[in-house]
């Protein structure tokens, strides 16, 4: 396309057609014609930074605006669509090309349609989405120049990290202060940010600081396992900016400059007694950057963050991000991990492995090969370990659910001789704990034999003695005793029995008659 504006700005500075005609790559005849039509239309240098080229091609040949049935480009939809993901100049040129094609109308080729699409956009908007698409991408970084708070005992000096934050479409930007650099304020920074912004760009681009990025080779990013998650839980992805290379984060570099002259050499000469102090502070000087406005195009930061960019950053989670711990520990015999002198139960199958444990300010979650194996509630302070029965090896499970009730529920259940005998177990010893291994092991006998089996056991050694011990009954068992049917079975057996064991009629051939 010929450039009118170039060749109108030569002949106001005296050059001639043969030296105009070189610069703009056009011939002598062109240059001629365009002075003519110039003289004939009456326009001349200076003219307005909004008269674009094609404007001046409608002034001089306005038959050739409508001929041959030329549709324009719709400017506002392409302004619109340009705003999502993936989508170009190009393929928006494409897309307009067919549909003239399938109205047969001539297209405008592809740099005319850009000429009109960015003169419209200089006309209308404060920001062009040429490079940037709004809500795509959010810079963050740590200002190299520091301010400082005073203890109020002391008036000893500590310094105070800036985190900046820019938007790279609307440049719209967060500045906050904390006590230093690690990864816990990394963290609350960002999720600060989120809020201020309410909402999540779909990239994150930060330096590569420790806090962030454990390594960035050439083939593959290996990022900060709790600064994965909180990407994560904000539903965004982080691409680090590459080493040494600073153009890949310009807004926030830009910002970053910007910021350390209005707010933090604007607060060199105050004095800070608390980091909520200086927030305020700072909070105030950051709205006054926002405002100020651009001064190459119309519009703020602020102006232009809220027409054109926050409508299209993701929307927050429910819950803010908790920010965890992670470590590692060898599982120990007891199945514990230590977590603050305080102890947590896993499964005993990982004795011996070395497992992972996450845990926030709520809960702990201990994880074997990437799969979440146990959770508890975190305790504070000295508490008793927390065990849980799943985690504990079937014999430790039967040991700690023994006791009276346990023991005495089970033998109703086999039957009343069975009952009567672990009563009897019971009561024999000075200490209840005494007998639980004497009750244990009749449990036992049942898994081995039958329920029956040590109900009719145990009826027989009632019959022998109202205190039978364990071993009486692991005898008639042995010997299959409880096998042979008595005639008439004890009704109702008591151990209150001051004599001991008493031969009846039946032992001398008595009889219920004589």
């Amino acid at each position: 396309m010929i450039n009118y504006r170039e060749i109108l700005k030569l002949r106001s500075q005296n050059y001639s057609q043969r030296q105009v005609a070189a610069c703009v790559h056009s011939s002598r005849q062109t240059v001629s014609e365009v002075y003519a039509l110039a003289e004939k239309t009456g326009i001349s240098w200076p003219l307005s930074d909004e008269i674009s080229n094609v404007d001046i091609g409608n002034i001089f040949y306005p038959e050739k605006a409508f001929e041959n049935g030329r549709k324009m480009p719709d400017c506002s939809y392409i302004h619109k669509e340009l705003a999502k993901s993936g989508v170009t100049l190009t393929l928006l040129w494409s897309e307009y090309y067919e549909q003239c094609l399938t109205e047969k109308k001539v297209p405008y080729q592809y740099t005319q349609f850009c000429d009109y699409y960015r003169s419209f956009a200089n006309k209308t908007k404060a920001t062009m989405r040429i490079k940037r698409k709004p809500g795509e991408l959010l810079e963050v970084d740590w200002a190299g120049k520091t301010l400082f708070v005073y203890d109020g005992i002391n008036s000893e000096p500590m310094p105070a990290y800036v985190f900046v934050a820019s938007l790279s479409c609307s440049l719209y930007g967060y500045a906050e202060a904390f006590p230093s650099m690690t990864m816990e304020h990394w963290i609350n920074a960002h999720i600060h940010m989120f809020n201020y912004y309410d909402g999540v760009t779909r990239i994150l681009v930060p330096d590569n600081l420790k806090t962030g990025v454990i390594s960035h080779g050439k083939t593959e990013v290996k990022l900060n396992r709790v600064y994965q998650e909180m990407a994560e839980h904000y539903n965004t992805a982080v691409i680090p900016a590459r080493p040494l290379a600073p153009k890949d984060k310009p807004s926030a570099e830009g910002t970053v400059g910007v910021i350390s002259t209005w707010i933090i050499a604007a607060l060199r000469n105050e004095k800070f007694f608390s980091f909520s102090e200086l927030n305020e502070a700072i909070k105030g000087k950051l709205l006054e950057f926002n405002r100020k406005d651009f001064q190459k195009k119309k519009g703020s930061r602020l102006s232009a963050f809220e027409e054109e960019e926050k409508s299209f950053l993701q929307a927050l989670p429910a819950l803010p991000f908790e920010m965890a711990v992670w470590a590692t520990a060898k599982i120990l015999y007891d199945y514990l991990i230590t977590v603050d002198k305080n102890k947590y139960s896993v499964p005993y199958e990982f004795i011996g492995h070395i497992v992972e444990i996450r845990y926030t300010t709520k809960t702990i979650e201990v994880f074997f090969q990437n799969n979440r194996i146990a959770s508890h509630i975190r305790r504070y302070g000295f508490c008793d370990p927390q065990i849980l029965s799943e985690h504990m090896p079937e014999n430790h499970r039967q040991y700690l659910s023994w006791n009276k009730e346990a023991f005495l529920e089970w033998a109703e259940k086999v039957g009343k001789s069975t009952l009567i005998v672990m009563k009897a177990f019971i009561t024999s010893v000075k200490v209840e704990q005494q007998s639980y291994k004497s009750c244990g092991a009749l449990m036992k006998l049942a898994d081995r034999c039958s329920v029956i089996r040590i109900e009719d056991a145990c009826f027989r050694a009632l019959n022998y003695t109202p205190s039978p011990s364990l071993k009486n009954i692991q005898t008639i068992l042995k010997t299959g005793q409880d096998k042979i049917k008595p005639d008439n079975r004890l009704k109702n057996p008591s151990p209150s029995n001051n004599y001991g064991f008493t031969r009846g009629k039946e032992h001398f051939g008595g009889n219920n008659n004589d």
